[in-house]
């Protein structure tokens, strides 16, 4: 059921966890499925030996992805109108991921309901690895 203006006011926010013990698998998966095949996200030699990081990691756009979920779990399907984000953090295989969505502000626009929210993404050790803000349409 999508989010009624009624029942929300600025401040709420959600948490969610996104992954835990994300796989080198999942990266993999991820890069089939959307075709980026750096070397950086899936060769471990790579990663370590010729770019320096200590081994591969995530796609930036898997994380913004998993970070979607929020989003859409607590708005509705097909509610948002923006959703924006910087990648802060690099997220490495093992990482835990818990995404916290917040309310900004809730306001009319030509008769329609909005609400603008920002959204920080966490791995385990509480480091932002993602912050974002989000505009959806309400009933």
């Amino acid at each position: 059921m999508p989010l009624r203006a009624a029942e929300v006011q600025v401040g709420d926010s959600r948490e969610l966890i996104l992954v835990e013990d994300l796989t080198r698998t999942r990266i993999v998966q991820y890069a089939g499925a959307s075709g980026d095949y750096n070397p950086l996200h899936t060769d471990e030699v790579f990663a370590k030996d010729v770019a320096g990081y200590p081994t591969v990691f995530a796609h930036g756009m898997l994380v913004m992805g998993m970070t979607g979920r929020i989003l859409t779990d607590w708005t509705g399907d097909a509610r948002l109108t923006s959703y924006a984000v910087r990648f802060v953090g690099q997220v490495w295989p093992g990482d835990t991921l818990t995404a916290r969505a917040t309310i900004d502000a809730v306001r009319d626009v030509n008769g329609e309901r909005f609400v603008d929210l920002s959204v920080v993404t966490r791995n385990q050790r509480g480091d932002a690895v993602l912050t974002g803000t989000a505009t959806a349409r309400l009933d």
